[in-house]
């Protein structure tokens, strides 16, 4: 990326009533923000489902623990592919049609899981669902963040992450009490289909991102869109395009790593993947894990950890918006690394005592979890927005698909305390990577921010 994309800029002078029109909420922001919502809603069921199912699924097709291992990981393999590829075409043909059209093919793949009776049609759908989930968390953010207020972004881009709990949390909660037979499970799968349909119906008609159009040199088309959907002037619409279109119209994945932006994309990138590794092993694999630590009643145990997984993500929403990215980031990494490290150092007594920092650490890291819809679309300008975000979910993914595979095989090999213990170091490294390069986001406007 070039210094004078990277740098922050100070608005031109505008009077106060711009600014009050750039920062209200309109029905189109939350419009915008629903579907988005619907998209992380469904991720979260996709992903929390396949665990629930699992444990049937292990029996009826026979599966060996290579295989569980595949499907546990088979969406977010789809989704590191999905990022990386299509982070970069939303970069380059626009946000909208992707944002579109992704939902289609979800809802197809979710549907087929139906009749996916063997563990290879199985895994190449979960792969397919995970590939157009992939391609939303780097065009929904992004589109999202390029619409919203400004002063509202936080709370709007941190909530997509408990619309991914709340979908991981009905997919559990169904997985517990539902008496799951063979035909049950697919059942299961295939719903997912349901909410990827209202997503897809939803976002008809969602226009193209003004910024991106703006990069392009279609400002006229850009501030058409701001006067109709967001309820700007003439005049604050077009002054909002001439600073967008100052922005170069495209860039390569080699300018993510180009001085003035490189630390900030390895610090996404590190961050990122050290906060979702032991999420997605952990909470794939949470019967395994209770199981090991031998508490008499799972099921409550796993309501119990659901809520707070729930209620973490919902209060977390407040710290995001009100502490600034640098100081909640660090401080809920250093929680989590205390926390497992508690569970690795106390994995010999009882379910009961070992519960209590599981909890906590549940709580905290659905909270954590909120930042990674907020930080991303933050680190980059518009012009690599897309490529940014899709490389950093697609990297993520790489280390969610690891922590998912090896867990089950750390749990047999070396018990719940060293697992514990070595995903906790993970989010030590995560601790450490953030002091020493974390940025603060929360009240930077760059070039083609300030106008939101």
């Amino acid at each position: 990326m070039t210094s004078n994309a990277a740098r922050a800029v100070s608005p031109p002078s505008a009077n106060p009533s711009d600014t009050t029109e750039r920062e209200r909420l309109t029905a189109f922001h939350l419009r915008v923000t629903a579907t988005t919502f619907g998209a992380n809603f469904s991720d979260g069921y996709a992903l929390g489902i396949i665990g629930a199912v699992l444990p049937v699924l292990g029996t009826t097709m026979h599966l060996s623990g290579l295989w569980q291992g595949l499907l546990g990981a088979s969406a977010l393999i789809g989704l590191f592919f999905g990022s990386i590829l299509l982070g970069r075409v939303a970069d380059a043909i626009g946000r909208q049609k992707l944002y579109l059209y992704n939902f289609a093919l979800i809802a197809v793949a979710s549907a087929a899981q139906f009749w996916a009776h063997t563990p290879l049609i199985l895994f190449l759908l979960r792969l397919v669902i995970g590939f157009g989930l992939g391609a939303d968390y780097a065009v929904g953010p992004t589109l999202l963040s390029e619409f919203a207020p400004q002063r509202l972004r936080g709370v709007l881009l941190g909530s997509l992450t408990v619309l991914w709990t709340v979908g991981y949390v009905l997919a559990n909660i169904l997985g517990t009490y539902i008496p799951i037979t063979d035909n049950a499970a697919h059942w299961l799968l295939a719903s997912g289909a349901l909410p990827a349909l209202l997503v897809l119906v939803l976002r008809i008609g969602i226009p193209e991102s003004p910024s991106w159009l703006a990069t392009r040199g279609r400002a006229a088309e850009a501030a058409e869109i701001r006067r109709t959907h967001l309820g700007q002037t003439t005049a604050t619409a077009e002054e909002a395009e001439a600073a967008a279109a100052e922005q170069p119209p495209t860039a390569g994945y080699r300018e993510l790593f180009a001085h003035g932006q490189a630390t900030k994309t390895w610090f996404g990138v590190i961050f990122y993947s050290a906060q979702v590794l032991p999420y997605f092993a952990i909470y794939t694999f949470m019967a395994q894990i209770l199981s090991t630590l031998h508490v008499s009643d799972a099921n409550t145990q796993n309501l119990v950890l659901n809520l707070a997984l729930l209620l973490g993500g919902i209060i977390g929403l407040w710290p995001v918006q009100r502490m600034g990215r640098r100081p909640f980031t660090i401080w809920t990494f250093a929680i989590l690394a205390v926390c497992l490290g508690a569970m690795a150092l106390l994995n010999s007594a009882s379910g009961w005592a070992l519960m209590v920092p599981f909890i906590v650490y549940t709580f905290v890291m659905a909270g954590a979890s909120n930042i990674t819809q907020v930080y991303p679309p933050e680190l980059f300008p518009t012009s690599l927005r897309g490529s940014g975000v899709g490389f950093l979910n697609g990297t993520s993914r790489v280390a969610s698909a690891i922590g998912t595979f090896v867990l089950p095989v750390s749990l047999d090999q070396i018990g719940v305390g060293w697992s514990m213990g070595w995903m906790a170091a993970v989010l030590l490294l995560g601790t450490l990577v953030s002091l020493a390069w974390a940025p603060e986001t929360r009240n930077t406007l760059t070039a083609e921010d300030w106008h939101h």
